[in-house]
Order: C-alpha cells, then sequence, then structure tokens
C-alpha cells in the first residue's frame, strides 16, 4: 500500500513537473514574439572598416576580406514601445543555401545570414524568400552619403555629421527616422527607422540607443 501511494505521489509530481515546463516553452515562445506581430523595422548598415578594426578569427576572415563600408546588418522587427521580437520560432524553418549564396552581396558572412533569419527573420510573418526580398529593397531605398563611398584615410566627425548626411542624401528622411551608433570611439551603425511598407519614419523609443559621444572615428575602407 506504502509503495503504491509512492508511485501514486511521484507520478502527480512528474505530472506537474511536465505542465510546468510546458507552461513554461508556452511563456518562453510568447516572450519571444509572434511572427508578423510588429510595428515598425529598423534597416542596421554597419559600417565595416569598424568591425574590422577589432575583428579576429573566421569573423574577420569572413567578413574582413572585400572592399566595403556601409553593410547591411539586418532589418529588425521592432515595436513602438522600444522593444523588439526575437526568435518567434523555435526552432526556425531551415534557411534555403540559395538564399544564402544570393544575399552575400549585402550581408558579408553567411553566419549573419542565417543568424538574422532566425533572430529576426523567423519575427516578420514572411516567408524566406519575401523577407530577403524585403532587405534588399530597404537597403535599395537608402542612398548613402558620397563620403562615406570608399573614404582612404580616417575622419573624424560627430554623430550628429553623419546624421546630417544621410539627411541630405535621403529626400523625406528627417533627423528623427535615424538613429546614429558607435563602438566606443568609432562609427559603428547607422538605423533607419521604416513603415512595414519601407516609407521612413520616426524611431522614436528606439533612439535611445544613438551614440553620445562628441567626436567619432571613421576608419577607411581597405580591402580588395
Amino acid at each position: 500500500m506504502i509503495a503504491r501511494l509512492r508511485i501514486l505521489v511521484c507520478g502527480a509530481f512528474a505530472f506537474v513537473f511536465i505542465l510546468a515546463a510546458m507552461s513554461g516553452a508556452a511563456f518562453a515562445q510568447r516572450q519571444g514574439g509572434e511572427p508578423g506581430q510588429f510595428d515598425y523595422y529598423v534597416l542596421s548598415l554597419s559600417w565595416a572598416p569598424s568591425f574590422c578594426v577589432t575583428a579576429r578569427g573566421a569573423a574577420r576572415a569572413q567578413e574582413c576580406g572585400r572592399r566595403a563600408g556601409f553593410v547591411v546588418h539586418g532589418l529588425w522587427p521592432q515595436f513602438d514601445n522600444g522593444g523588439f521580437p526575437e526568435n518567434c520560432q523555435v526552432p526556425p524553418p531551415r534557411l534555403d543555401r540559395r538564399i544564402v549564396s544570393a544575399t552575400l552581396d549585402l550581408m558579408p558572412a553567411t553566419r549573419l545570414i542565417y543568424h538574422e533569419w532566425d533572430t529576426h527573420g523567423t519575427c516578420s510573418g514572411l516567408e524566406q524568400h519575401d523577407y530577403f526580398d524585403l532587405i534588399r529593397k530597404a537597403r535599395g531605398a537608402v542612398t548613402i552619403p558620397p563620403q562615406f563611398d570608399g573614404p582612404q584615410q580616417s575622419e573624424q566627425a560627430s554623430p550628429a555629421d553623419v546624421l546630417d548626411a544621410f539627411v541630405k542624401a535621403n529626400p523625406g528622411l528627417a533627423p528623427d527616422d535615424i538613429v546614429v551608433a558607435c563602438d566606443r570611439s568609432r562609427l559603428s551603425e547607422v538605423r533607419i527607422c521604416l513603415t512595414r511598407e519601407l516609407g521612413f519614419r520616426s524611431c522614436g523609443a528606439a533612439a535611445r540607443g544613438a551614440c553620445r559621444a562628441d567626436s567619432i572615428v571613421i576608419p577607411p575602407v581597405r580591402g580588395r
């Protein structure tokens, strides 16, 4: 009788544990976000020369072997409150290698492309081909200012100078629609906020990530 009671108690605890695990998994999935449920996009353009100053090993070999200035870091779904969904499908659908190959002209490394799909693309609510087509359209909607077209020597500028250059080069882009980010003393990224239809829009709470430095270094473009 006692042995049977122990079995029943252990079984009850196991059942409760399974329910808790299932509930936790569901909560984690909700925390990740629901595909297609977001307010706008951020197009992140990384200044590759800054990354290559400190990159080492495989990352440097993959991302710094070619001549590049601004490259696409990602197209990120965002919420108006400043938050963002991530990893909306776990495990994520395996990305087609043909898409990866076709995207290397925009994004410099295969590992980055896979990461962006798994982390951000799965939250877009789009199929793989449609998401990467949208990345290409978003990049095509932004004109890079001429002073960032392959500078041959290091330059100093304020974040406001970088922002103003993009605003002047892109009709309809307002100062509130762009965020200039820095890593220590160097320009790291320019983030442009876009509607779901790829029109320029205010970054709102996402502007909290703006560079606060008075002056930043813009390393020159190198490579073949």
